[in-house]
């Protein structure tokens, strides 16, 4: 089990650090990206391996990276400034 949780904290850093890497412009300070990506990836791990129980290992690292990706997605700022059209008067 903490082999489990170790595989998840090490892929929370990996698509924590890919993610960082591709999309710096539009992602915050590091830390607080790696942080999102660790934490994404060890809940992501938690709730998989409390909903099909133990002895699921794979899934529950796919699991884990699913979380991951969609807590590290909340992160995202939009790309370009957007305007807004006035309304008419």
């Amino acid at each position: 089990m903490i082999f489990e949780a170790l595989g998840s904290a090490v892929l929370g850093v990996i698509l924590a650090w890919a993610g960082a890497h591709r999309l710096a412009h539009r992602l915050p300070a590091r830390p607080l990206v790696y942080s999102t990506g660790i934490a994404g990836a060890l809940f992501g791990d938690f709730v998989t391996r409390t909903a099909l129980g133990p002895g699921t290992a794979l899934l529950s690292l796919l699991g884990a990276a699913v979380i991951s990706v969609a807590s590290l997605s909340l992160l995202l700022r939009p790309a370009g400034r957007m305007h807004r059209r006035s309304a008419p008067a």
